[in-house]
């Protein structure tokens, strides 16, 4: 399976990044929001990002804004990485 194309990406303060990937499969667009802590990019290696929130929609454009917000604010990105953490628990 290939890698899921980026559509946005930024480093977090003391490391990591956050990141929305977007895939397409007939007209249903699927985004993912997903945040890496891990600063060492070593500690990354075989240990894929957490996918803390997903948007399906029939615009890619609309999957991605679902998300892009919770991804540029860091108080809304740690909120949704909250709320991912109490989901797995």
């Amino acid at each position: 399976m290939s890698p899921r194309p980026l559509v946005y990406t930024r480093h977090l303060p003391g490391g990591g990044y956050v990141a929305i990937d977007c895939d397409s499969h007939e007209g249903d667009h699927h985004a993912r929001l997903l945040v890496e802590r891990r600063a060492d990019t070593g500690r990354r290696a075989g240990h894929p990002p957490p996918v803390i929130a997903e948007a399906h929609h029939g615009d890619p454009a609309a999957a991605v804004d679902q998300l892009r917000g919770i991804a540029a604010d860091n108080v809304q990105l740690a909120a949704a990485l909250r709320r991912w953490q109490i989901d797995r628990q």
